[in-house]
């Protein structure tokens, strides 16, 4: 049994309230040889919610559909539906159709999936920092999978093609996220691999040292100037993902404020292999090992105004230009969360 700091009352620990779950197929897919889901991740625009379900399979469905079954109908139970295809364009090459669900073959073990945008034509990131003003059928919808043989493909989620292949990890790639701006994508995996990866050019920016053992999730704060990263050895960092810095560590994490050092909420669950939040943070998805997702309604909380304030500030200034500003220096710790 978990234990907490002797100031909390492990009586005030809420659990979640379980809000709808999907269900695995029964019957085994051809050619996997198994179906645990290693991985979930929430598209940027919440068009999509996508899950390993099988070895190499990703299955992807509309998630405005799936919250709607679940407040309707609590569960909705998701069968093999390999006959369902890809979304088309129009005819007049114009919008695309509404998101539907589908699955793409990795040709690998998937361990991590990870949703980005691409701005058409390099445009200024500032006007996609907000996930909310991405543009449906306009904006390119991304997906990364990092898989057992240590390559990150990156898939076109509209149109299923693979557009790029990323080299580095030695082995498996046990997890990957992107910035909220999509300028970078980190990946975690065995012998202590941290890498950030240019997604302008696909080239690797930097790899981060710190790790005693293989890493196993990573993710960005929503503001893109904090990284969380954890590994085997229960051990959490948050680097600031613009020098390499290592800013903080916690153990073993379940749900927290990065102000606090006792978690706010738990959930029950058996046999769990991996979690992501929704866009909004509304809603907490946490895969199993018998291949199916269980969903919970997650605790809200007012931020403050000065992390209000500070999130506005980091989310179009990487630290180096912080650094750079003529303010105070304890207003130049708290905008680079040095305090």
């Amino acid at each position: 049994m978990a234990s907490f700091p002797p100031r909390v009352n492990e009586k005030e620990i809420v659990r979640l309230r379980t809000i709808g779950e999907l269900l695995a197929p029964a019957a085994p897919f051809d050619k996997k040889c198994g179906r645990e889901n290693w991985t979930v991740a929430f598209a940027p625009d919440g068009s999509y919610f996508a899950w390993s379900q099988g070895h190499r399979t990703v299955k992807l469905v509309p998630w405005s559909q799936c919250l709607q079954n679940f407040l309707l109908h609590g569960t909705k139970n998701v069968t093999n539906s390999s006959s369902l295809r890809l979304p088309r364009q129009n005819s007049d090459g114009g919008q695309k159709n509404k998101p539907r669900e589908h699955i793409i073959d990795c040709g690998d073990i998937v361990w991590s999936l990870a949703f980005g945008s691409s701005v058409p034509e390099k445009q200024s990131r500032c006007v996609n920092i907000e996930w909310h003003r991405f543009r449906f059928g306009q904006d390119q919808l991304l997906l990364a999978t990092g898989l057992n043989n240590g390559r990150i493909k990156i898939w076109d989620v509209y149109t299923g093609n693979m557009m790029k292949v990323l080299r580095g990890h030695q082995n498996w790639v046990y997890s990957c996220a992107f910035s909220p701006d999509s300028s970078m994508l980190c990946s975690v995996g065995a012998s202590k691999a941290v890498f950030l990866w240019n997604m302008d050019k696909y080239t690797m920016i930097r790899k981060l040292e710190g790790h005693h053992h293989d890493v196993v999730a990573c993710d960005f704060s929503p503001d893109g100037a904090l990284l969380a990263t954890a590994s085997y050895d229960t051990r959490v960092y948050i680097w600031d993902p613009h020098n390499g810095d290592i800013l903080m560590e916690f153990g073993m994490v379940r749900f927290w404020r990065i102000d606090e050092d006792y978690p706010v909420q738990v959930a029950p669950l058996s046999n769990g292999l991996c979690c992501a939040f929704s866009t909004d943070g509304s809603v907490l998805a946490a895969g199993t090992h018998d291949g199916s997702v269980y969903f919970w309604a997650t605790p809200r909380q007012v931020p403050s105004l000065q992390h209000l304030c500070r999130m506005s500030i980091r989310r179009v200034m990487p630290t180096q230009e912080v650094q750079e500003l003529p303010i105070p220096s304890k207003l130049l710790e708290f905008l680079s969360y040095r305090i």
